[in-house]
């Protein structure tokens, strides 16, 4: 169910969807989200592995920790990809070795299993499963939770219809945007953002950028 939309359309429903989001649409501007590029058969593994690398840890040491496995596991083809098969060759301590934290060790090792093993879909075998099949299938590699997919439905599958609230860029976007003084629930926010469906991914971005107007580090 590979979902490629058209941004301008997306933004004309939400300008009209709601006059908070017209407003921050305004001052934002033209929507410039755009999925990433598929670099070959690892890029699946490699967004996940990534994002499990980057639990828990600032932009700097996430991006240290990562640049030294890649030096030693990447795809030969696709340079700084991470290849599944080269990872799980790797014995515990060259992984600790690289910086990888013990829980991340297990999960890393979790999702080159995974992979290699067909455990999990193929890229090109999400493209044909809907959001929901997508979360259900990839929540059982260890590491891997709903925010984790959820960001890649947004930024490497495409998909126009997503909104994570879990997400603290996204909620403290919500707030600002809807100038609350208090904490959103999730509750509030999938109320409020019914409307905005079928294109709350590109709401959702739009939330990252009201966190950048304020003066705050870029969240997405």
């Amino acid at each position: 169910m590979d979902a490629g939309y058209s941004r301008t359309e997306a933004v004309r429903h939400l300008r009209a969807a709601d006059r908070d989001l017209r407003l921050l649409v305004d001052v934002v501007g033209p929507c410039t989200l755009a999925p990433a590029p598929d670099a070959g058969p690892h890029t699946l593994f490699d967004r996940l592995a990534s994002s499990i690398l980057s639990q828990q840890l600032s932009v700097k040491a996430a991006a240290t920790i990562a640049g030294r496995l890649r030096d030693r596991a990447s795809d030969a083809d696709v340079p700084r990809h991470l290849d599944p098969a080269r990872v799980a060759a790797l014995g515990h301590e060259e992984l600790r070795a690289c910086g990888v934290s013990r829980p991340k060790v297990a999960a890393l090792r979790d999702l080159a299993d995974a992979v290699v093993t067909g455990r999990i879909p193929t890229l090109e075998e999400l493209r044909g499963l809907d959001d929901d099949e997508v979360v259900a299938a990839l929540t059982t590699v260890r590491g891997v939770g709903r925010w984790t997919v959820e960001m890649l439905l947004i930024f490497l599958l495409d998909r126009p219809d997503v909104f994570p609230v879990a997400d603290v860029g996204v909620r403290r976007g919500f707030e600002r945007t809807l100038r609350l003084e208090r904490r959103a629930t999730p509750a509030e926010m999938l109320e409020r953002a019914g409307s905005w469906a079928p294109f709350r991914s590109v709401a959702a971005w739009y939330l990252w950028r009201a966190v950048d107007q304020t003066g705050q580090p870029a969240i997405r």
